[in-house]
Parts: C-alpha cells; sequence; structure tokens
C-alpha cells in the first residue's frame, strides 16, 4: 500500500509544482517518488501483506511492481525536452504517468476482482488522454478516440464476465471463487463457462492479443513516441501480470476448458503479429506488430500451468521491456533529427551515432531471441514450458514465426549499418546515455546470468 500512496502523492506534488511553474523541478520531484516507492517495494519482500483482502503484496506482486516502476523511471529519463516541443504544461503529462502507474500496481497485486477492474480504469483513463494529449495533432486524435472506444468495448467484456461470475459464486474474491471450482468441480454453474471466455476476451484486448488487437497499430503510431514505449511496455507488463494472476491461480481448476480457446488465440497472435510486421516501412508500426506478436510469446506461460509460469513471464517481460525501451528511446533521437520513423531514416546510423546503433542492434537481437541476450532466455523458458506437456508442434509454430521475427529486427540493423543515410550529427543526450547503457546491461547481464531473477517469485 505504501507503493501506491507514494506515487499517488508524487503525482499530486508534481501537479502542484506544475501550476508553481517550478518546470525544473518536476523531473527530480517525480524520480524521488518512483524512487521511494521502488525502495518500499524492496523493502517489503517476502512480506506477504494483504489489505481488507482486496490486494496482496506477495512476492508475485512486489516482482511485477518493481519492474514497472523501473520501467517507468526510465522512460521519464527520456524527457529530457520532449514533452516541452509539445507544450508548455508538462506537469500533466508527469501526473498522468503517475495516476496511470498507480492503477498499473493495483492490477499487479488484485485479489478482488472489483479492485482489477479499478486499476484497469485508473490506468486507462489517463492513458486515454495522453494518447490524444497533442490536441492539434490529427494523428494524435485519431488514437486517442480508437482507444477509447476499443477500451471502452473491452471493459464491457470485462465487465460483464465480471458479473457472470459473481452470479455463479455469489463472490468478487480470488480465493473464494477459487475454492468454489476446487469444491464443485463437477457441478460448476453454467453462468461461470461464459464468464471466464468474456473474462479472457476482456484481457486479451487490454494486452493487444489478436483478433483484439485491432487498435494496436493506430494507437502506437499515433500516440506521442514517449507514451507509446511506456503503452508497450510498463502497461503490457501489467496487463500479464494481471492475466496471470487471474487464470494461473484462480481458474486454473478450469484450464481444461479455457486452454482450447487461448491456443488459438496465442497460434493467432504470433502469426498476424509477426507476418504483419514483415510489411511494415514504418518502424514505429513495425514495434506495435512486434508488440503483438510478443503477446503470444508470453501467452505460454498460461498454455500450460507451472509453478514456474509467474517466473517465465517476469524474465520474459523484463527482457522486453528493457530491449524495447532503447529501441524507442533511439526512435526519439532519430525522429528529432530526421522529423520521420520509417525505416529510412535509420540509413547510416552507424556512422553518425555509433552508440545508438550499437544499442539498438543489442536490443533488436534480443527482441528477436539471439543467444546472449535476455530475450533468448526469456523465449526459450516459455518454450520450455510448453514442451514439458508435449505440445512439440506449437513450439515448431513459434520458432518458425520467431525466424520471421528475426527478419523483420534484421532490417532496422542492415539499415543502420549497410546503408547510406544523410550526413546529420544525432547527437546523444546525458540521460539518454544512462538510459541506454544501462538497458543494454540488463539486457546483456539477464542473457548471460538469468538465475538472479529466474526463481525471484
Amino acid at each position: 500500500m505504501n507503493i501506491i500512496i507514494t506515487i499517488a502523492i508524487t503525482a499530486l506534488v508534481v501537479l502542484y509544482a506544475g501550476l508553481f511553474k517550478a518546470g525544473k523541478a518536476l523531473l527530480p520531484l517525480t524520480l524521488v517518488g518512483l524512487l521511494t516507492s521502488l525502495a518500499f517495494a524492496v523493502t517489503s519482500w517476502d512480506s506477504n501483506t494483504s489489505y481488507y483482502g482486496m490486494m496482496q503484496m506477495n512476492n508475485f506482486a512486489i516482482a511485477f511492481s518493481a519492474l514497472t516502476i523501473l520501467g517507468t523511471i526510465f522512460i521519464f529519463l527520456l524527457t529530457q525536452n520532449y514533452f516541452s516541443r509539445q507544450s508548455e504544461n508538462i506537469a500533466e503529462y508527469y501526473t498522468l504517468i503517475l495516476f496511470a502507474l498507480s492503477g498499473i500496481i493495483i492490477m499487479v497485486s488484485y485479489t478482488n476482482m472489483a479492485m482489477l477492474f479499478i486499476g484497469i480504469e485508473i490506468m486507462s483513463v489517463a492513458l486515454y488522454i495522453l494518447a490524444g494529449i497533442r490536441k492539434n495533432n490529427f494523428a494524435s486524435n485519431e488514437a486517442s478516440l480508437k482507444y477509447f472506444l476499443m477500451g471502452a468495448f473491452s471493459t464491457g467484456f470485462l465487465l460483464f464476465g465480471i458479473t457472470l461470475i459473481y452470479g455463479a459464486t455469489g463472490s468478487f474474491d480470488l480465493r473464494a471463487i477459487n475454492s468454489y471450482l476446487i469444491g464443485n468441480y463437477m457441478v460448476v454453474s453454467p453462468l461461470f463457462y461464459p464468464g471466464v471466455i468474456l473474462m479472457m476476451i476482456g484481457l486479451c484486448f487490454k494486452i493487444g492479443a489478436a483478433p483484439f488487437h485491432f487498435w494496436t497499430p493506430d494507437v502506437y503510431e499515433g500516440s506521442p513516441s514517449l507514451i507509446t514505449a511506456f503503452m508497450s511496455t510498463v502497461v503490457k507488463t501489467a496487463g500479464f501480470a494481471a492475466f496471470l494472476r487471474l487464470f494461473a491461480g484462480t481458474f486454473a481448476p478450469l484450464h481444461d476448458f479455457w486452454m482450447p480457446a487461448l491456443f488459438a488465440i496465442v497460434c493467432l497472435t504470433l502469426f498476424i503479429g509477426n507476418v504483419t510486421a514483415l510489411f511494415q516501412k514504418n518502424f514505429k508500426r513495425m514495434l506495435a506488430y512486434s508488440s503483438i506478436s510478443h503477446a503470444g510469446y508470453l501467452l505460454f506461460s498460461l498454455i500450460t500451468l507451472s509453478p514456474s509460469s509467474s517466473n517465465n513471464v517476469l524474465v520474459y517481460a523484463a527482457a522486453y521491456t528493457f530491449a524495447s525501451i532503447i529501441a524507442f528511446a533511439v526512435l526519439i533521437l532519430v525522429k528529432q533529427k530526421t522529423g520521420g520513423d520509417n525505416f529510412d531514416n535509420f540509413n547510416g546510423l552507424a556512422k553518425r551515432n555509433p552508440l545508438a546503433a550499437l544499442v539498438l542492434t543489442i536490443a533488436m537481437l534480443s527482441l528477436a531471441g539471439i543467444p546472449l541476450t535476455a530475450g533468448f532466455i526469456g523465449k526459450y523458458l516459455m518454450f520450455l514450458n510448453v514442451m514439458t506437456d508435449y505440445k512439440v508442434y506449437l513450439v515448431a509454430f513459434a520458432i518458425l514465426n520467431a525466424l520471421v521475427g528475426f527478419y523483420y529486427y534484421l532490417r532496422v540493423i542492415v539499415a543502420m549499418y549497410f546503408k547510406e543515410g544523410p550526413e546529420v550529427e544525432l547527437e546523444t543526450p546525458f540521460q539518454y546515455k544512462v538510459v541506454l547503457v544501462l538497458s543494454v546491461i540488463i539486457t546483456v547481464f539477464l542473457g548471460v546470468y538469468p538465475s538472479v531473477i529466474l526463481n525471484l517469485i
């Protein structure tokens, strides 16, 4: 609870600092608040504290909270002179991201479905505004509208599912629902089954899994790049943590019922995400479809439930988060200088900025799942998790999709090192260097020593 209170207070302090035109204090105040909340998370390890049956800060919640907070800190470090180009009132940007993060902490720690809904809505409302915060930009307005409409649509599915499950069990509490399933395994209420499917659909909308991914490419492309980075890393991690807590824990006794539907979603997500990314000429849209494909890999943890499912998701989410932050950081630098985000804008980047080209190469290799990177360990764990249940054909299908992914990630590396680009100097601000170097260190370190977080939860 200290984590959420700290983040919420930080958001209000930053908002008032903006009111009194203390622009230079916004980032330091934000970082102090986030580092304090991260310290609370670290010192709460093994505490397993329950809050009135609504939330529980166990190791699962603390690990994912720490990952999302750390990812948010890195994204805030990329705000150097970024928001000031869009507006003079930049305190609103900081505050909305912090409020979204407070909703995310609720999402990863809920033990009551009412809190799941509250966490999702706190996060989503802030993101609807952030997606369309560039009021004079048509693409940003379109992104906000699409995100709002599709988000409201998915919330309807989620609420209807919660209602049916409540009707079947008489409770919103996850432990009570799980006890009901265990005690009435052969005579589960007919209301329960459609409730599970509707909740699966609602959560698949939130994580951008196919065929509920329609909003993802346009929203990611139209939103400010920094907001897109936040949505594709921190928000996606929270969505999977919420998904995992509900289906791998509470709904586990009905695994045989909902697994076939999830299996079809996984196959469709991998195929649509990778094949569509293959034809993109815009780097940002490629990352959007890549994000969809990674949602498919992350869902492997639910195809076969095991004690290591939570750890596997944590490792994969960490690998994906820091590699994507690198990709978006370099994209912001390139776009600010060239004015575009097509692959052609990355031509000759290795000559203009060797550091940016090197870190982006490592990020692309990690997203592709090349050994000695965290992305390889993440994919290996997901494939191994499924192999234990003899679903070899799914692993073969996923490997073919991974090869397709390697091709479109390689296009970026080829553009940077083997194509001629404009002779324009591309400088890297100090804060960007900090984020890029730290992200690369984490990516390589987790690829070489994954045991650091492999058995964390």
